[in-house]
Formats: C-alpha cells, sequence, structure tokens
C-alpha cells in the first residue's frame, strides 16, 4: 500500500560521477532525511521529525507561536488578516523558532529582535513593521497568560513613515473608471464611494442587508454594527441589478468573488483606466473626504463609516483630506459672508 507524506520535500541531483541522486526532507526548510520514501530509516526519521515539528519543545518561541493560532484571539481575526500573520509567522518560526522564552525578559532580547526587523527593512519597511507588529502581538497574547515573563517587542515604534494625504481619488479617477471598466465592477466603485466600507465587508455584503433605504452589516475587523442609507446615485444602481439572496457583488460569470480574484480584477481595470497612485482601499479614506468636503460632521461621518471620532479626526488631519482647496474656497465664502466690507467712499 502506497502512503502519502505529506508536505515532503525532494531535490534531484546529479554528481559529478554522473549518477543522479534525490534527496528528501521533511518539509521545506525541514531537517534532512535519510535513504528514500518506503526505507524503515527514512520512515522512522520523517515520523520523528513530524512529532518535533507537531509538539514543539516547550519553553521555545515557537511553542508560543503555536499556542497563539490555536486561541480565541487568533479566531476573531478576520480571514484575511490570519492569512497575513500565517505568512510573518512562517518567517519569524525559521528565524527564532529555538528562541528560549526565558531569554524574554532579557533586555538584550529587544535588540536581537530589532536587528531582524532592520534586516527586514532594507527590502521594505513597511513590511518590516508588520513583521514586528505580529510579533509584539504573539508575545502581548503569551505575557497576558504568563507563557513568557516580558513582551520585548512593546512599544517598539514604526520604521515606515509613509503617508496616504495625495491618495485620493479624484472625480476625473471615478469618471475615467466608470468609463472603462467592465460594468460588474461599477457597482463595487459606487459603494466604496457611497458607504466608506472595508472590499472584505463590501464582498461579503448580501441582498438581504439592504431593505430599499438602508444597508445593515457588521464590520469584521472592529465588530462594528453600522446602518448605511442608501444615497441616490447608489440606489439607482442597487435598484438596477437587484436580487434576492446572495452577494450583491458578483464577478463576470454572475459567482461571488474570491477576494483574490477581486484584488487581481481591480488592479487590471484601474490599469486600463489610466487610474494610478490610488486603490480600492483609498476609497475609504474617499468617502470620508467627500462627506467632509459637503460639511458633513465628524460624528456623522463616523455613523457611516463605522470609524471612530478619533479616526475620522485622524484621517481628516493627516491622511486623506491633503487640505483639499475646496475647504479654503468655502472658508473663506463663509468669512465673506459674515464680515461687513468697509465703505471706501468716505476714503
Amino acid at each position: 500500500m502506497r502512503v502519502r507524506l505529506k508536505g515532503l520535500n525532494s531535490r534531484t541531483k546529479t554528481l559529478a560521477n554522473g549518477s543522479v541522486v534525490t534527496y528528501y526532507w521533511a518539509w521545506k526548510g525541514g531537517p534532512r532525511l535519510p535513504g528514500k520514501p518506503g526505507d524503515a530509516e527514512f520512515m522512522a526519521a520523517y515520523n520523528a521529525a513530524i512529532t518535533r515539528k507537531i509538539y514543539p519543545r516547550q519553553g521555545a518561541l515557537l511553542s508560543v507561536l503555536n499556542a497563539f493560532q490555536l486561541s480565541s484571539d487568533w479566531d476573531d481575526l478576520a480571514p484575511r488578516t490570519r492569512a497575513d500573520y500565517v505568512k510573518l509567522i512562517k518567517m519569524i518560526e525559521k528565524k527564532f523558532g529555538d528562541f528560549p522564552l526565558s531569554g524574554m525578559s532579557d533586555r538584550r532580547t529587544r535588540g536581537i529582535f530589532m536587528e531582524w526587523r532592520d534586516e527586514r527593512a532594507k527590502r521594505s519597511r513597511r513590511q518590516a513593521d508588520y513583521g514586528w507588529q505580529v510579533l509584539a502581538r504573539v508575545l502581548s497574547w503569551a505575557h497576558g497568560r504568563g507563557l513568557v515573563s516580558a513582551n520585548p517587542c512593546e512599544k517598539g515604534g514604526r520604521l515606515y513613515r509613509g503617508s496616504r494625504s495625495a491618495n485620493i481619488w479624484s472625480a476625473a479617477d471615478e469618471a475615467a473608471f466608470y468609463a472603462s471598466a467592465p460594468a460588474h465592477l461599477h457597482l463595487a466603485l459606487m459603494l466604496a464611494l457611497w458607504t466608506g466600507q472595508r472590499q472584505g465587508d463590501l464582498l461579503r455584503l448580501t441582498w438581504q442587508q439592504y431593505d430599499g433605504k438602508v444597508l445593515r452589516l457588521q464590520q469584521s475587523k472592529t465588530g462594528r454594527r453600522v446602518v448605511i442609507p442608501v444615497g441616490a446615485p447608489l440606489k439607482s444602481m442597487l435598484e438596477t441589478t437587484r436580487g434576492k439572496v446572495g452577494q450583491i457583488l458578483l464577478n463576470s460569470d454572475g459567482v461571488p468573488w474570491t477576494a483574490d480574484g477581486f484584488r487581481s480584477s481591480w488592479r487590471k481595470a484601474c490599469a486600463s483606466a489610466g487610474v494610478t497612485g490610488v486603490t480600492f482601499n483609498d476609497l475609504r479614506g474617499t468617502a470620508v473626504t467627500r462627506l467632509a468636503l459637503v460639511q458633513a460632521s465628524v460624528p456623522e461621518i463616523a455613523t457611516i463609516t463605522g470609524h471612530s471620532l478619533r479616526d475620522v479626526h485622524a484621517i481628516l488631519d493627516s491622511n486623506y483630506l491633503n487640505r483639499d482647496p475646496a475647504l479654503g474656497e468655502s472658508a473663506i465664502r463663509k468669512l465673506e459672508t459674515g464680515t461687513k466690507i468697509p465703505d471706501r467712499a468716505s476714503d
């Protein structure tokens, strides 16, 4: 009977004498295995390696990384966030899996982790910060449960200081997208601009959440429940495509989008329309900006988008508003309205 060995990694090499040999590892990056599949020595080594992987040495960071992924905190993460975390946790495992938990209270440990972040920052400061954030979160979780004596990644600051102040969709961007992009993507743009919701929440939105007047949803990232009145342009587009059940946003085949499929199609549509420098994620900040430009108050904006009041203030102050000239024009008109113009006839 043939047994499939999960995760087995192999590589074939031609030796100097012309013979061909195949080497095996328990998994990619795992321990080298002697012999070939089926040999008693090979199977014993494979089973031992898998056992060590499943039951990591206690007292090492790998045990905490595994425990975090079995916790309720992990279950509470959005699916996309979990997928991103898995990639970074694998990197942390490879670099620090055997790091002793007893060393977390040593002041030198923080420096070791910072050196790792600095090395990754040479390729991408943003990704270096994200890796640090994930490690800090895991260690914070472990510290709260008494698994480690300290969190050396606490309050590590950020290396990436990028600003998205100029990354808002202009009216020209919007018009170019509608003119060029496939029709089945138009509703996605309209929903994002008129609701200020995240891509994942919009892709999960169903017709049962729309009653003809409002959209009701619970944000996957924050758990906040929002009720969004549907504006006339959005209502018109929704009513044109309205169904009875299932997801609102569908691909060209009439089936719900996968997250990767949507991102790929969106990028291609933006490239075809000549829309550059902005992403789908920027539509959330663009919605906040447009609401502010029509003088919606901060509480009104937060009610629609689900942001906290503090986050709305932060977005308007530094991230997306970009000191739009329309605000300056509006401010001067208000000042003119309330200011008495001196009579120069008496000069």
